[in-house]
């Protein structure tokens, strides 16, 4: 089924990559916030900011690349989606031991980061939809046959699927 010469399972993604993208980047700006104050006091850096900003960097920056047609036919995205999602959840439980139980009283910076760190998890559940959506894509289009006749089968070790022969 296709819409707009598109198909729908297309569409579904690229939908999904779109949200993935702008929750990175929302993470990038709401941990960016720190480390620009931190800097330009010239004061120390915490790597864990440091390391929010990288996982929202590779994120946005996956998420683009994943706007390209045909790079979801590989078995690796699937794979790379799984360790954005692990870096996530321990995004998650860095900031969130940090800030979940914390009472911000009236402080501004300390509901901002109790707001990052729901964000981050929302980042973690897109990112484990991607990986089993990925997974399913490719499990389900593994196993192709020809265009024009339908007869051949595409893809590994096609010639002895269709023959039941070792060649």
């Amino acid at each position: 089924m296709s819409i707009l010469g598109m198909t729908v399972s297309y569409l579904l993604f690229c939908v999904l990559h779109f949200f993935q993208f702008v929750l990175a980047v929302a993470v990038c700006g709401l941990y960016g916030v720190d480390l620009q104050r931190a800097r330009s006091q010239g004061k120390y850096i915490d790597g864990n900011w440091v390391y929010a900003e990288v996982v929202g960097a590779l994120s946005a920056l996956t998420a683009i690349l994943y706007l390209i047609p045909f790079i979801l036919r590989f078995t690796a995205v699937t794979v790379w989606n799984l360790v954005l999602f692990i870096l996530w959840i321990a995004l998650f439980g860095l900031f969130g031991n940090m800030y979940i139980h914390e009472d911000p009283e009236g402080n501004g910076d300390i509901q901002r980061m109790k707001n990052a760190v729901w964000v981050d998890l929302a980042n973690a559940l897109l990112w484990l939809i991607g990986s089993v959506a990925s997974a399913a894509y490719w499990w389900t289009h593994r196993d192709r046959r020809s265009r024009f006749t339908g007869r051949a089968k595409l893809g590994r070790n096609a010639s002895t699927r269709s023959t039941g022969w070792a060649a």
